[in-house]
């Protein structure tokens, strides 16, 4: 196939045109954790408990405080049940007073939600407390689980149809499904239409992100190329701030959904004008319409695009379309696949276990915890970057993955006590560190062009579905304490050195064919670094 890496070398492989294509593909990630932060904020519990508004028809002059007492039983610790109530009575007030209320039931009359933090969330609109905490939670579950399909469907759909419609179409459905949130359970509440709207946003939501970032990398060079993935996640982390602020000054669940679609009609209008990929379209043997949309970047970048060069395109043979089966059939390609799934995999759930672990030890409310969690994130990622592009993608997986399952067992070694679970959250915060973005770039440059996406979709979803785990292993805790900690440090340490049979393939073009990918791919120095002379002779060798 025609060397893309000669081609973006010639119209300039990270000049305007990629600067603007980054924008275009990283702001979007700015609010879409709004989405994923609301699981947390929009779905809030509040302190609840039946309506016994029965007994203000014989005593209108009761204080909240006498009618409570009269009517709803207290649990063990002195607090008032939150889901029972007497049954009420037809007797008048000095008899219910002299004689007192004995028979218990559930709420008949549904509940009351005495919420001092939210104006209204799903929890208070809907009702979903005792009986109906399993539809809560299920809400949460929905979500996430869209967000797998997304991975998985989008992926397939971006090898058939192209990166641009894979993401065109996603930012429509979000836009949509949004405002179909805002909109329909707010005229005629019905939790069933916010519960498939939420599977439909978490679908899109899975499918632009992956599609977003492997369009921008297949357009950047070699020595920029983790920039689409890393800046990102900056953005994403920034997005969990902004949000925070929404949500501090508008507490209404509805009106914060509403503002979270706003950004989306600026992206929908402009993401009709991103090229496709050139990569994708040569591989599909479309070789004017990648002449068209390379020429169009050139200009862009106040480049030239040599006629040798459109000669070399125009007759290029379209590579052979390879279907998910080489994938696995492939014994490198099957090899490097599970790898950096297990990788992944044990990555995220280290990753989610330390962030519960830290918000259960802060002990601070849950505005100042969403931003620390998001304002930490921020310098990260961009030590991320700089780590892939300096010391390489393998170094840097296996040594985020070895210190930080390490530093998730040391805090075995601190004393489980309210006295130091300020280090323990440290430890465990230290231990996530460089992990962002390191398998979101290797799996993209580990596959041809013609399964790129369906690799890192299918890597995503088993990646997303381990960190779903998380909270399984969690209650292991009933046995032992140190149960959750040792599998998931160990699960570190053992992927950190697992990540040893992956190549170092930094600053190396992304392959076009399985035999590129293999290891017979040319490595391009267009800006030289430290060691990249010892890189070039691996490559060779």
């Amino acid at each position: 196939m025609a060397d893309f890496g000669e081609i973006l070398e010639s119209i300039g492989d990270f000049g305007l045109f990629q600067k603007l294509l980054l924008f275009a593909f990283c702001f979007p990630n700015l609010f879409l954790p709004f989405q994923l932060a609301s699981l947390v904020f929009n779905h809030a519990d509040t302190n609840h408990h039946c309506n016994t508004d029965w007994i203000l028809q014989v005593g209108p002059n009761l204080t909240k405080e006498e009618q409570l007492n009269l009517t709803l039983p207290r649990l063990p610790d002195g607090s008032f049940s939150p889901c029972e109530m007497y049954v009420p009575v037809d007797w008048d007030l000095s008899a219910i007073r002299e004689y007192g209320l004995n028979k218990t039931t559930t709420c008949t009359d549904g509940w009351v939600h005495n919420d001092t933090i939210y104006e209204a969330t799903i929890v208070t609109d809907f009702d979903l407390v005792c009986g109906n905490t399993n539809l809560f939670r299920g809400a949460q579950t929905i979500f996430l689980a869209g967000v797998l399909v997304g991975a998985v469907l989008f992926g397939t759909f971006s090898e058939l149809f192209g990166r641009k419609r894979a993401t065109q179409i996603p930012v429509v459905l979000m836009l949509i499904f949004s405002l179909l949130i805002y909109t329909v359970t707010g005229l005629s509440p019905n939790f069933y239409v916010y519960l498939a709207s939420q599977f439909i946003v978490g679908v899109a939501l899975g499918g632009f992100r992956i599609n977003g970032i492997i369009l921008a990398t297949e357009w950047t060079g070699v020595a920029q190329r983790s920039y689409a993935s890393c800046l990102s996640q900056v953005l994403a982390a920034l997005g969990q701030v902004v949000f925070l602020a929404v949500v501090h000054y508008v507490r209404d669940w509805r009106l914060d959904q509403f503002i979270m679609a706003g950004p989306l009609v600026f992206v929908v209008i402009y993401i009709w004008f991103i090229p496709e990929s050139a990569r994708w379209l040569l591989v599909r043997g479309r070789t004017t319409d990648a002449k068209k949309v390379i020429q169009k970047a050139a200009a862009i970048n106040k480049r030239t695009f040599p006629d040798s060069l459109v000669e070399k395109v125009l007759n290029e043979k379209p590579i052979e379309r390879e279907g998910i089966k080489i994938l696995f059939s492939s014994r490198v390609l099957r090899k490097y696949f599970l790898t950096i799934t297990f990788v992944w995999c044990a990555l995220n759930l280290h990753s989610y276990y330390s962030l519960s672990l830290n918000v259960g030890k802060f002990g601070l409310d849950i505005f100042l915890n969403q931003l620390i969690f998001g304002a930490s994130e921020i310098p990260v990622h961009f030590i991320c970057m700089w780590s892939l592009e300096t010391v390489g993608r393998k170094a840097s997986l296996m040594g985020a993955l070895i210190v930080g399952g390490s530093l998730c067992l040391l805090t075995l070694a601190v004393p489980q006590t309210k006295t130091f679970s300020i280090a323990i959250a440290a430890l465990a915060t230290c231990g996530r560190f460089l992990t962002g973005g390191v398998c979101n770039v290797y799996i993209q440059e580990l596959f041809p062009t013609s399964i790129r996406q369906t690799a890192t979709g299918l890597g995503s979803t088993a990646a997303r579905a381990a960190s779903m785990l998380s909270p399984v292993v969690n209650m292991l805790e009933i046995y032992h304490f140190t149960i959750p900690t040792l599998v998931f440090g160990s699960l570190a340490l053992v992927s950190g050195i697992t990540a040893f049979l992956l190549p170092e393939i930094r600053r190396t073009e992304l392959p076009s064919s399985t035999e590129e990918a293999k290891g017979k791919r040319r490595p391009k120095m267009t800006n030289p670094g430290p060691g990249d002379c010892e890189d070039i002779t691996a490559t060779k060798l």
